[in-house]
Order: C-alpha cells, then sequence, then structure tokens
C-alpha cells in the first residue's frame, strides 16, 4: 500500500482526492498539508486522515508519506514539486503541470536527478469512455481519423477555487484550467499523438480580469489530424469528445464525466453502428493506483511527466498565439 499525502489541500482534494483514495485498492491518503493549519486538522478529523502537517517540508521529509500528491494552484507546482522531489519522494501533480514549459524542464531535471516516479494528475485518460475510444480508432472502427473537437464548459462564477481568476496563481482561465484536460484527451484518443501547431481565439470579460473567459484554440497533430478545443467559463456543464475519420465518426456527449453514465456512439454513413454505455466513476481510483504501480514496479503510468511537458508547450504556444495573433509552431520533445 502506497501512502500519500496531499499538498495543497482544497475543494478539488475534498470533493475529488478523498472518495477516490478511499476506492483504490493499493493507495491510501495517509496526510495532507494546507497554508491554515487549523482548517488541515478540521480536514484530517472529517475524512480519517492520519495527519495534518505544519509545513510542507514536514510532510515531504515524514517517513510516513511514501509519495506526494501536489494540488496547490498552478504557480507553486514548481515550488513543491522540487520539494518532493529533493526528499526523494515520487510526486503525482495535478494539471496544468506548471505556469510554463521551462518550470516542467526544471522539474523533469530534478526527478532525473532524484531517480523516482513523476506523473501528470491527468485522470480522464483513465477514463472508460476515452480508452473506448482510443481503442475504436486504432482498430480502425472510424478510419483515419481527420477532424476531432473537444469542448468543456462550465461556470467558474460558481466555483469554490476563487483563485482561478488571479493570474499570479493560475496559468490562465479556462485554457490553463480546462482545455488541457480537452487537448490531453483528443491526444490520448488518437494514441498520444504530438500537435505541430497551435493557433487561438480568446475573450477576457469583466469577471476574468486579466485572464480569459472562452476560448477556441485550434490544433496541428503530427498525423495530419487538425482539432479544435473550445472552453468556456460562463456555460452550464458540458464535455464533449469527436472524432472524425475517413469513414465514420465517434462521438461522447460529456465524455469527460465522472459524475454519471456516459454513452459512446460510433456513425457510419449517418446512422448509428454502435453505442455502449459505460461509466467513468472509478477513474481517480484507477489513476492513484496505476502510479502506486509504477512506484513499486508492477505497471506503467499512462500520464508521465515527461509526456506532460509536451502539452505545457501547446499551453505556452496556446497562450502566445492569444497574444500575438499568430499561429504558433509547437517545440518538439517527442
Amino acid at each position: 500500500m502506497v501512502r500519500y499525502g496531499i499538498l495543497g489541500f482544497g475543494h478539488h482534494a475534498a470533493k475529488r482526492l478523498v472518495p477516490a483514495f478511499a476506492a483504490a485498492k493499493n493507495s491510501r491518503l495517509a496526510g495532507l498539508w494546507r497554508r491554515d493549519h487549523s482548517k488541515a486538522e478540521a480536514n484530517a478529523r472529517e475524512f480519517h486522515i492520519d495527519r495534518a502537517f505544519a509545513t510542507p517540508e514536514d510532510l515531504c521529509a515524514s517517513p510516513e508519506i511514501d509519495a506526494v500528491f501536489v494540488a496547490s494552484p498552478d504557480a507553486l507546482h514548481r515550488r513543491d514539486v522540487l520539494l518532493a522531489l529533493e526528499h526523494g519522494k515520487p510526486v503525482l501533480c495535478e494539471k496544468p503541470l506548471a505556469m510554463n514549459a521551462g518550470e516542467v524542464e526544471t522539474m523533469l531535471a530534478a526527478q532525473a536527478k532524484a531517480g523516482v516516479a513523476f506523473g501528470v494528475a491527468q485522470n480522464m485518460r483513465y477514463n472508460a469512455s476515452a480508452q473506448l475510444m482510443r481503442d475504436w480508432i486504432a482498430k480502425g472502427r472510424i478510419g483515419q481519423p481527420q477532424l476531432c473537437h473537444a469542448q468543456f464548459c462550465y461556470a467558474a462564477d460558481r466555483s469554490p477555487r476563487q483563485w482561478i481568476y488571479d493570474p499570479a496563481l493560475a496559468l490562465g482561465g479556462p485554457i490553463g484550467d480546462v482545455a488541457i484536460h480537452c487537448i490531453d484527451a483528443l491526444r490520448f484518443v488518437l494514441g498520444e499523438a504530438p500537435v505541430t501547431e497551435v493557433g487561438t481565439l480568446a475573450h477576457t470579460d469583466a469577471l476574468s480580469g486579466a485572464v480569459e473567459s472562452h476560448a477556441v484554440v485550434t490544433l496541428e497533430f503530427a498525423g495530419g489530424a487538425m482539432g479544435s478545443v473550445t472552453v468556456t467559463t460562463r456555460g452550464e456543464y458540458r464535455s464533449l469528445i469527436e472524432i472524425t475519420g475517413e469513414s465514420g465518426v465517434v462521438v461522447c456527449e460529456n465524455g469527460m464525466t465522472v459524475d454519471h453514465e456516459v454513452e459512446i456512439v460510433r456513425y457510419r454513413k449517418g446512422e448509428v453502428a454502435e453505442r455502449i454505455t459505460v461509466s467513468n466513476a472509478d477513474a481517480y481510483s484507477k489513476m492513484l493506483d496505476s502510479f502506486s504501480g509504477e512506484i513499486v514496479g508492477t505497471g506503467k503510468y499512462l500520464a508521465p511527466a515527461s509526456d506532460g511537458l509536451h502539452n505545457q508547450r501547446i499551453l505556452d504556444a496556446a497562450y502566445a498565439s492569444w497574444r500575438s495573433g499568430m499561429r504558433q509552431t509547437v517545440a518538439k520533445n517527442w
């Protein structure tokens, strides 16, 4: 059983990670740290977690913690990941991995020195919906992929994560927050396809301030497919994934949700050729146990930080395109 400590215990940890650890088979939540120690102690009591540590250093140095899960705001990821690696602890870090690719490169250099596992918490690679779509595409059920689209909408004004509007803490608005999920989902179902070029249109509004409120990101994949990611923080929840191939289409409405069952539908010649209902409810638990397997040498984690560097370079290119008004080439690391 791999014992984890969470750095940056907040809304996401309470809502998603605590239940995921409870259902995991080989991963246990043994400790936490958050800036307000009294709240940390209250969380530990509420969720029956062994220890609330006084400092991040105490958590990372503790012999009671085998691995560190970084769930702090984006701008703190570099600090927290490097701290864990300095103590020789494997690290699973929330997305986006960092504020820019340079920070990821620094993290990867520290990982190489520490010689431990380092992954990105891309839980959606463990969604049954994404894995089924990936399998169908790999088996040629829709022919060679030509077009792909992913959309993620939510209402940020109702989010308890108020720091997502703060450019000192957040990489950006929905591009950094949820377009990263869409980009990674498309890359995953296409077989970890690299992205070569990116273009972005985005807007701000009175609530979003310096960060974007909604955006469209276009993607060119190395395999020849072209795609778009559309995101907004001003809509009702939706998370769509669809891939159009030479001989069919596969669509999953709300394919990135873990809250209810979803349908994957394959169309051929305009008619339904296949329809399967799946649940993604166990994706977070599968992600944790997969990373634990990487740590103990019994498995391979699907979202290593080395691959996360490419996603970060895509994000860098997306923001550079928005600011410059020009398409951007993504630096290669594959």
